[in-house]
């Protein structure tokens, strides 16, 4: 994405319950009461107009190993301000 020009992505390591590929994938959550897996989020923020070159980018390249893993969701912002920045 950086090679791309995007530059406001942020990674998250979260928790889901989608099936493990093996065994060692997964532990017990006692938040949730069942078997959880790592999985990483990824969040991008850019302009409407680059939308649509962001989530070709993130479809061609991005690789989970699960078919039914993986998806990309868009939703609009209506407003961001940098912290600090009050002129």
């Amino acid at each position: 994405m950086e090679e791309a020009g995007f530059r406001k992505l942020s990674l998250f390591d979260v928790k889901g319950l989608l099936r493990a590929i093996s065994a060692r994938e997964q532990e017990y959550s006692i938040d949730f009461g069942d078997r959880v897996i790592s999985e990483m989020q990824m969040e991008l923020f850019c302009e409407d107009d680059e939308v649509d070159r962001a989530v070709e980018i993130f479809r061609r390249v991005g690789r989970t190993g699960r078919r039914e893993a993986g998806w990309v969701y868009v939703a609009s912002v209506e407003q961001s301000f940098a912290i600090g920045d009050l002129d």
